[in-house]
């Protein structure tokens, strides 16, 4: 089976990509490396000038006056003959899309929808075997039920059910980050480590049991202030996180593993936080066996708000001098059976994500195993390298 890919600006665009602030990031030949660009109608142009990385553009307390008018600043080329480039297995070296951060912390919020909760606890309590799944769902929905949308974490509520399942044996790690005063949040991947749009995903070559998580991605600022948002790709393996929560780290974080794009979206009058709130996430995975899942994600039924979850990720307690890109997390719960009854969903080789929505624009990449895809080659010190090379330093 072909499996399209996305070839054109209007294919990874926000529907009002004419009123949109985007900026992100493209590998550029000319100089051996990455160079932040803006886009202007159908063109990138490179603002290396006005900052030589994203993170650095994104502390401009003047960035929305700057880049509202971005044809003064000098054209890197046309934006489809970027994407068409920005393809699985392209050349490494061409001018193609790259993540649209740099050197800041990448960070993720875990458990923060409740059909994702459910299925965090499944995972726990099969030890990683996909074929327990079905079994374990319908004992625990059967003791705590399937709506926990209506308990507000922390609340006196969420304390008084947690002593009832404590009670009962149910009590989970999941339900305690669930509907606990305190987010889980953990660092994804290091920075520079994120692939961007039409890259290869890399799966652990250990998983069985894996799946996609599509999400919102906030860019924050050191100050903790919210500049702008995003689309990503949480590469999960459930099998590995199912095993021991103590094995997040093995789980989440491989080469390819996280996977951000195609471009920031700044905030300004046309786009705002409330904006990313209601935003509606569509994913599809398609493989070569012909096999089609449709999903979504509502960022309307996320539990905890995204500024309460940027909150607890940076403040006195911790700070982050070059900013950070913090994953929301997903509603996705990936339960329809792929390759055997009860199993659930697992990727196969060659699947194809897709993740959009209309006011961020379209994410694609190719799944394939993490040690059979390109290495990771390129991080902060090649970058300084470069950037003193150029004399942008």
């Amino acid at each position: 089976m072909t499996i399209d890919f996305p070839n054109t600006a209007r294919d990874i665009l926000p529907d009002d990509h004419g009123n949109a602030i985007l900026v992100g990031r493209v590998w550029d030949p000319r100089v051996s490396g990455p160079t932040p660009v803006v886009v202007d109608q159908g063109n990138l142009r490179d603002i290396s000038k006005l900052a030589p990385t994203i993170s650095q553009l994104l502390e401009r307390e003047d960035l929305v006056s700057q880049l509202r008018n971005p044809s003064g600043f000098p054209l890197v080329g046309t934006l489809d003959d970027i994407v068409a480039a920005s393809r699985p297995g392209a050349g490494s070296q061409t001018l193609h899309l790259l993540s649209p951060n740099d050197l800041q912390a990448i960070k993720a919020s875990g458990v923060t929808f409740v059909a994702s909760l459910l299925e965090r606890v499944i995972e726990e309590q099969a030890r990683g075997d996909a074929s327990k799944a079905d079994l374990i769902r319908t004992e625990i929905t059967g003791i705590i039920g399937d709506d926990l949308s209506q308990i507000e974490p922390g609340s006196k509520k969420a304390a008084d059910i947690k002593e009832v399942l404590i009670g009962k044996g149910a009590w989970s790690q999941y339900l305690e980050v669930g509907i606990g005063p305190d987010a889980e949040i953990f660092t994804k991947s290091p920075p520079m480590s994120a692939v961007g749009h039409g890259a290869h995903v890399g799966l652990h070559p250990i998983s069985n049991w894996n799946n996609p998580e599509p999400e919102v991605v906030l860019a924050v600022s050191s100050k903790g202030k919210i500049i702008g948002a995003t689309l990503g790709n949480d590469v999960n393996l459930r099998d590995v996180e199912g095993r021991s929560a103590l094995l997040l780290g093995k789980a989440k974080d491989n080469n390819g593993s996280c996977a951000i794009g195609p471009f920031i979206r700044i905030f300004d009058g046309n786009f705002t936080l409330e904006t990313v709130k209601q935003a509606d996430l569509k994913m599809a995975v398609d493989g070569h066996d012909s096999y089609h899942l449709d999903a979504g994600s509502s960022m309307s039924q996320i539990s905890r708000s995204p500024e309460s979850l940027a909150a607890q990720a940076c403040g006195k307690h911790h700070q982050y001098p070059d900013g950070f890109m913090l994953f929301l997390g997903t509603m996705f719960a990936p339960t329809d059976d792929r390759g055997g009854k009860g199993k659930g969903f697992t990727h196969e080789m060659g699947d194809l994500v897709t993740i959009s929505t209309p006011c961020l624009g379209t994410l694609c990449n190719q799944v394939d195993r993490s040690d059979a895809i390109a290495p990771w080659t390129f991080g902060i010190t090649a970058l300084m390298t470069n950037l003193a090379a150029r004399g942008l330093l």
